[in-house]
């Protein structure tokens, strides 16, 4: 069956629109709380990000899950990957994050979790579905769930964190500039660098429930780039709004994205005799990671795009190490999603274990030209993808590009974008292919 309101990454859109209302939300809670009860469950934890409107999704999915009889842990804000720790941490039932992650203060959205830290499996989200068609009951009083906040889960999730590198290590001597989007991240990410000995400067530490995102974090760098020009620093952290992806930034302010810190995890991972079988990246991952890993003999497999998707490929094939390149990065001999902090410290390891720089790290891997253009089109409207004029200059495009070169297009699982990504080793070539593709899908859109 086709869902009809799960994307990729849980439900997303804009606040008081379409399904992002206190009275849908307050429903799901609800279609949640009849599916966990049923498996006889009755315990959630609800975390959130920075974002304004999240006090009051807090509140919609606290009275739902009350209504079907469920308890209900409240952690306020905390990254994604917090909550999948915590959930097991606390061993509560599932977990749920309030958080529209990369976006803007202004969408939000709701993620969950499984009692095992993972993503939810389709079936059990068709369950959720089924039951939102229902109308929506009440328990009896005494079968009501109640609520609890929790006051020390920061603390606990920075130990978890500081858990993932190695004892025997510090990183006294490094100067690490750290961005946390004014997200989820503020009060957590800096006391765990800090507290392993990095030397700490930050920067999107501010939250005031309208700026997460804004000209920072792991989509915007920057500010990021700069101040690790200006401080010379040796590297710098952007993470995004619920701190499930990192972007990093070397010594000379140029960008290192999922693709070139995944390749610096696995290349770590081989020479220490740790590495699983091979590698997962995406659709969207860049050729001259596919290129270098085959160099080094680590395999390397593609997904479709969506961490959920990686770390479902990952497991089929009994591998640890995956990523996309937009900087959602999982190990799970570390996480069991994909986690921006706990990524960033192996690639830390990884720069102690050889004494080289970010940049000298990075220095195996050559990154094609890729140029993506984001497309944005109306919600419900038919997808310009099938179109014949599409299909046709795309096909001129890829004859064009020969075998060092390819074409993707594709729909974005979380927003209403259409994408289209063009790569080859030729940069200018790239950019006029792209934009020939993108003028063309623009002309479907508007028709």
């Amino acid at each position: 069956m086709e869902k009809r309101y799960f994307g990729t990454d849980g439900i997303r859109g804009t606040v008081g629109k379409g399904k992002i209302t206190p009275a849908f939300v307050m429903k799901l809670g609800w279609a949640v709380g009849r599916v966990l009860t049923r498996q006889g469950n009755k315990n959630v934890l609800i975390g959130k990000d920075t974002r304004i409107s999240g006090y009051m999704f807090e509140s919609a999915l606290e009275a739902g899950l009350s209504a079907a009889g469920v308890d209900v842990r409240l952690l306020g804000p905390m990254p994604t990957p917090a909550i999948a720790y915590l959930t097991r941490a606390f061993r509560a039932d599932a977990g749920i994050v309030i958080s529209a992650s990369h976006n803007p203060y202004y969408d939000n959205g709701i993620k969950f979790f499984s009692a095992q830290g993972m993503k939810l499996d389709d079936d059990i989200e068709l369950a959720i579905e089924a039951e939102l068609d229902l109308e929506m009951t009440v328990e009896e009083s005494n079968k009501l769930g109640r609520a609890l906040r929790i006051d020390d889960a920061a603390g606990r999730y920075i130990e978890f964190c500081k858990s993932r590198f190695p004892s025997d290590m510090s990183l006294k001597g490094l100067k690490i500039v750290v961005d946390c989007a004014h997200g989820a991240t503020y009060h957590i990410a800096p006391k765990v660098l800090e507290e392993l000995g990095a030397d700490i400067i930050t920067i999107g530490v501010s939250p005031n429930g309208l700026n997460i995102n804004e000209d920072c974090g792991a989509t915007s760098l920057k500010a990021l780039q700069a101040k690790v020009i200006s401080e010379s620093a040796d590297l710098g952290f952007a993470l995004d709004g619920d701190g499930d992806r990192i972007m990093m930034v070397d010594d000379r302010g140029q960008v290192v994205d999922g693709d070139q810190i995944m390749f610096v995890m696995a290349r770590d991972a081989l020479k220490s005799g740790t590495l699983d079988g091979g590698a997962v990246g995406t659709l969207m991952s860049n050729l001259g990671l596919e290129v270098a890993l085959k160099n080094l003999g680590i395999p390397f497999s593609r997904s479709k795009v969506g961490d959920r998707y990686v770390l479902a490929m990952l497991q089929e094939k009994g591998w640890s190490i995956g990523a996309e390149n937009s900087g959602h990065v999982l190990d799970l001999k570390q996480s069991t999603t994909g986690d921006g902090i706990v990524a960033g410290l192996q690639v830390l390891k990884a720069i102690i274990n050889t004494g080289l720089s970010l940049r000298e790290l990075c220095g195996g891997m050559t990154l094609y030209p890729q140029v993506l253009i984001n497309l944005r089109y109306k919600e419900g409207q038919d997808s310009p993808l099938e179109a014949a004029e599409v299909l046709k200059i795309t096909q001129e495009v890829e004859v064009e590009l020969g075998e060092t070169g390819r074409v993707l297009l594709r729909k974005s699982g979380t927003e209403p974008l259409v994408r289209v990504m063009v790569e080859g080793k030729d940069q200018d070539l790239v950019q006029q292919s792209a934009e020939k593709i993108a003028e063309v899908v623009k002309e479907c859109i508007n028709k």
